[in-house]
């Protein structure tokens, strides 16, 4: 499993089969996560000072196939896209990224396609869960870290750093007692080095520019709608 479809079963009810957050946040969300996992595996980077692409913007380090589409598919256009900053390219990643995740769980049966309609008119498609045990085990795991307090894995940290990112933290795990307590703990382990040190400064660019591009198309859309 990616990252990114570890986050999507996260950020759709089992039962309702309907997403849990904003749609532009969920589709940013889902390309930051696929650009964290590209970087975690050494194929994106930020350019450092003295290499030819200016400090700090984007840098595809090892553009072979990752054995995933859809990781491949990305990593192609990130190779394209050189030299831009991160948080520009994260609106190019999420385009069609959730419909190409979402068909990939149903494929393997983890979710199951139910087509339906909303307000009785506008056809919609609903996604609820088909085989949840991988999904309980990831959620066991976010428990543990979130709640027990243990240490999480490098991967259970990617999915609480972008959970956090987006606030959707207690909208994961609705049965908290305390909210506050919880947030805290999400940050903590946000903000940690829970990624070896020679990806880090990617992955915390990475983190930001999911964070920021998500801010802009919220006031973006705020400014449309005053």
């Amino acid at each position: 499993m990616l990252i990114a479809e570890d986050l999507l079963l996260l950020l759709y009810g089992d039962e309702s089969g309907k997403p849990v957050l904003a749609s532009t946040e969920l589709d940013y969300a889902l390309a930051g996560a696929v650009m964290l996992e590209l970087a975690l595996l050494g194929r994106i980077d930020v350019a450092r000072p003295g290499e030819a692409v200016k400090s700090g913007r984007l840098v595809v380090r090892d553009a072979s196939p990752t054995g995933d589409a859809i990781l491949d598919e990305r990593l192609a256009m990130l190779a394209d896209r050189q030299g831009r900053r991160p948080k520009d390219v994260v609106a190019k990643l999420a385009k069609n990224l959730r419909g190409r995740l979402l068909d990939q769980l149903a494929g393997r049966g983890v979710l199951r396609r139910t087509p339906g309609k909303a307000l009785g008119m506008f056809p919609v498609t609903r996604w609820p869960a088909n085989d949840a045990r991988h999904e309980h085990e990831v959620r066991l795991a976010l428990d543990s870290a979130l709640r027990i307090g243990t240490q999480p894995d490098q991967r259970t940290a990617a999915l609480i750093a972008m959970l956090h990112g987006v606030n959707a933290v207690p909208k994961v795990i609705t049965d908290a007692p305390d909210k506050k307590e919880l947030k805290r703990r999400a940050k903590q382990i946000a903000e940690s080095a829970w990624a070896a040190e020679a990806v880090r400064s990617a992955v915390q660019a990475v983190q930001a520019a999911t964070m920021a591009a998500i801010t802009a198309a919220a006031a973006g859309a705020a400014v449309a709608a005053g």
